[in-house]
């Protein structure tokens, strides 16, 4: 059975350049939660586990008596998450005031169905309370900028100013103050400054002045 690996298969949205680029992203299904907070806290490794547990849980099926129809083998994506402020007119240094959609993209062969007999049996296999909280959706970001971000999330700000200026020089403008962020590194075993983020937002061309 080949393998798909996600690096190769969706090479321009999870090995982007180091400079900005403009990216069409389709709409992708993904499990995702909902939360807010300081993701440095105890909840967002909770939620964090939740979805790593049920993705493994899906992954693994090939194992099951009960293979899902149209499986293949593959390699897990990366978790990606959507932040916002709760209070915009609060500094983003705040992380206490952090809105946030935490989520891991799924593979094609699974459906709604698939989805409830997954969440049932990992609720049963690894109890997590936020297991509850799990949501199965479908996710459209469209025409986007992003940009690879090599170092610690605090020095992130340096590459938006560069995101912003690239849009800027070519005809863009951002139309979200959310932002998504897909961590290709493990922050528990990868020093801080080789860290690596894929940082996008969503633009849209600008409109011409007369």
């Amino acid at each position: 059975m080949t393998k798909l690996e996600y690096r190769k298969e969706y090479k321009e949205l999870y090995v982007p350049k180091k400079n900005p680029v403009i990216v069409s992203v389709p709409a992708i299904s993904f499990i995702t939660i909902n939360g807010t907070g300081d993701p440095n806290e105890e909840q967002f490794a909770l939620a964090t586990g939740a979805l790593y547990s049920l993705s493994y849980a899906v992954k693994m099926s090939y194992k099951s008596d009960n293979i899902p129809k149209g499986y293949y083998d593959y390699t897990v994506f990366p978790l990606e998450g959507v932040w916002s402020l709760i209070d915009k007119s609060l500094p983003t240094t705040d992380k206490s005031n952090f809105k946030y959609k935490i989520m891991i993209r799924q593979q094609d062969f699974l459906t709604t169905d698939l989805f409830k007999r997954f969440l049932s049996e990992t609720e049963n296999k690894k109890p997590n309370i936020y297991l509850d909280k799990i949501e199965y959706e479908e996710i459209y970001e469209g025409l986007c900028c992003q940009m690879l971000h090599l170092g610690s999330y605090d020095t992130e700000p340096k590459n938006f100013e560069m995101m912003k200026q690239f849009c800027n020089d070519n005809g863009y403008k951002r139309i979200s103050f959310k932002h998504r962020e897909i961590y290709l590194s493990d922050p528990r075993r990868t020093e801080p400054q080789k860290l690596k983020t894929v940082l996008r937002y969503k633009v849209e061309v600008k409109s011409s002045t007369i």
